[in-house]
């Protein structure tokens, strides 16, 4: 039983642990000290559910449906890129890089765009819902496999969300904000082509 825990946590930690879109949001939002807890509980069980599903059998029906992933890979091409200009545009405007200079996001704003990052993202029912499902089905305890990945997602997104307090000093100075954010938008029109280019 505590096998299937185990192998559910290193399945997820490996597939998460990687720049994508909604980490670099989580750490954007760390950073900034916005909404970090309320963003951190969205990703985490948005996890929980995906790889729920999953588990559930959701990947069967999406494996027989290409053209739901399709669509939500054009839905998610749109949005990274449209998200990859807000990013650029913060990182040519020094002045709207200082945090203690603009106002916050609303919690709504924020959570929204979390979960647009979430669920607009095919890799997220490639990896989430397909993989891990059916690499759970390979085990005894495939519902212990699955509390496992969703541990380790637990643990990612608290680590990074609450960790990134610790680089605030760092990047206290809107050159470093620049920086991120000009490294944001890198990632997101990266994905963005990428989803386009496999479309």
């Amino acid at each position: 039983m505590l096998a299937s825990a185990l192998a559910g946590f290193v399945a997820s930690a490996v597939l998460i642990i990687a720049i994508g879109a909604q980490n670099a949001f989580v750490l954007r939002q760390g950073l900034r000290r916005e909404h970090v807890l309320p963003v951190v509980l969205t990703c985490a069980l948005s996890d929980l559910a995906l790889i729920s599903a999953g588990i559930a059998g959701l990947g069967a029906v999406l494996t027989a449906r290409p053209e739901l992933i399709s669509a939500i890979r054009w839905a998610g091409a749109a949005f990274l890129l449209g998200y990859a200009v807000l990013a650029a545009r913060r990182a040519m405007r020094p002045e709207v890089l200082d945090p203690a200079g603009k106002a916050p996001a609303t919690l709504r704003a924020t959570l929204l765009t979390c979960l647009a990052l979430t669920y607009l993202n095919p890799h997220v029912y490639l990896d989430t819902v397909l993989l891990l499902g059916s690499v759970a089905q390979q085990h005894p305890h495939r519902w212990l496999f699955g509390l496992g990945a969703a541990a380790a997602s637990l643990t990612w997104f608290v680590g990074l969300g609450l960790g990134a307090r610790r680089l605030a000093p760092v990047l206290g100075r809107p050159a470093s904000w620049r920086v991120l954010d000009g490294s944001i938008a890198l990632v997101m029109a990266t994905l963005g082509i990428t989803l386009i280019v496999q479309a």
